[in-house]
C-alpha cells in the first residue's frame, strides 16, 4: 500500500504493551495509528516515552524495525514502560486496565521531537495522554504548530474530564469518535439530540470543527467533511478482537483525505481497513492492498 504520497505525520502519546491472556503486543492508540500510516506510505515519527527497561528497549527495537522514527521516543529513568491488561469478551470487544504512572505519562519533548512537529503535515493525538500534567503540557506545545491536528477521542475511565475533552476538540482540525463516545460527550455538553448525525452538527457548532468521523463498530462509520455527512454501513467480517481497529480506520481515513481522495471513497477504504484489523488478533496485523480491495468489491457502496 502506498497512498501517503510523502505525507509527513507525527503521532503523540502512549506507547505500551497490550498484555493479553497468552501474549503481549506493542500498542497504544497513537502508535497504532502511526504504524498503519507508515504502511500507507507516510513518513511517520512517534513522540512518546518508555522506561529505561527491558520492555522499553523492546518497544523501541520493534517500532524501529517497522520503519517509524524513534529518536523522539525518550527513555525515563524514573517510570516504567506502560502496560495495559486487555480482556476480550466473547463478542471480541476489549476492556482495558491501564497502569499509572507509566513512562508515557511523563513525555518531555526533545529537540528532535520539536523539529519533527514543526515539519509535520499532520499531528495525531488522543485524550488518554492528557491524564498527567507533564504529557499534557508537552501536547500543548505541539498544538502551537501549523500541522493539521487530528484528535482521537479515547475515553478510558477514569482518565478524562469533559472540560479537558472540550479544550482538546477546540484545538483540533479533525475529531474521531466512536458512537458511544460521541453520545456521552454531547450529553455532557447538554445536547438535546439523540441521533449521531445531529450530534455531529452539534459538535461542529460548539467547537467550529467541521471535519469529524464517528465509528459504529460492525455498522461502519459516518464522516463529516466540508459540511456534508457521508456514510458507510460496514463490511461483515468474523471478529477476532476489536483492539486497534478504530486506530487503523483513522490512519486510513486521514491518509486518504489529506492526499486528495474523495470523501466517500476515503471512508469506504478506511472502513475496510478497520474491518480487516478486527478480523485478525491484535492491533497491528499486516494487511495487503489486494485484501482491502477484495473486501470492498464484495459490497458496492
Amino acid at each position: 500500500m502506498n497512498n501517503g504520497k510523502n505525507l509527513k505525520a507525527v503521532a503523540y502519546g502512549e506507547v505500551l504493551w497490550d498484555v493479553f491472556a497468552n501474549e503481549k503486543k506493542i500498542g497504544g492508540a497513537p502508535l497504532n495509528v502511526a504504524l498503519r500510516m507508515k504502511t500507507l506510505g507516510c513518513e511517520v515519527a512517534m513522540i512518546s516515552c518508555v522506561g529505561n527497561d527491558e520492555d522499553g528497549n523492546a518497544i523501541i527495537d520493534q517500532v524501529k524495525s517497522l520503519g517509524l522514527e524513534t529518536a523522539s521516543i525518550i527513555k525515563s529513568e524514573e517510570f516504567p514502560t506502560g502496560l495495559v491488561n486487555v480482556t476480550v469478551n466473547e463478542r471480541g470487544s476489549a476492556s482495558y486496565e491501564i497502569s499509572y504512572p507509566s513512562a508515557w505519562d511523563k513525555i518531555v519533548l526533545n529537540d528532535f521531537a520539536k523539529k519533527k512537529a514543526l515539519d509535520a503535515d499532520v499531528l495525531i493525538y488522543g485524550s488518554l495522554v492528557c491524564r498527567d500534567e507533564v504529557s499534557r503540557e508537552s501536547l500543548q506545545q505541539l498544538l502551537q504548530t501549523k500541522a493539521y491536528k487530528v484528535f482521537d477521542v479515547n475515553l478510558r475511565k477514569p482518565h478524562y474530564s469533559y472540560e479537558m475533552l472540550e479544550q482538546l476538540m477546540h484545538s483540533s482540525d479533525f475529531i474521531k469518535f466512536n458512537d458511544e463516545e460521541l453520545l456521552e460527550i454531547t450529553k455532557a455538553m447538554k445536547s438535546s439530540f439523540t441521533s449521531l448525525e445531529d450530534n455531529m452538527y452539534f459538535i461542529a457548532e460548539r467547537t467550529k470543527v467541521t471535519a469529524m468521523c464517528v465509528t459504529r463498530g460492525k455498522h461502519g462509520a459516518l464522516l463529516m467533511w466540508n459540511g456534508q455527512i457521508f456514510e458507510n454501513a460496514g463490511y461483515p467480517v468474523e471478529v477476532a478482537d476489536t483492539v486497534g481497529a478504530g486506530d487503523s480506520f483513522l490512519a486510513a481515513l486521514i491518509t486518504s483525505l489529506l492526499t486528495g481522495k474523495e470523501p466517500q471513497k476515503a471512508l469506504n477504504f478506511a472502513c475496510a481497513v478497520g474491518a480487516l484489523v478486527a478480523e485478525a488478533p491484535g492491533a497491528n496485523p499486516e494487511i495487503s492492498y489486494s485484501k482491502i480491495e477484495d473486501l470492498m468489491s464484495k459490497i458496492k457502496m
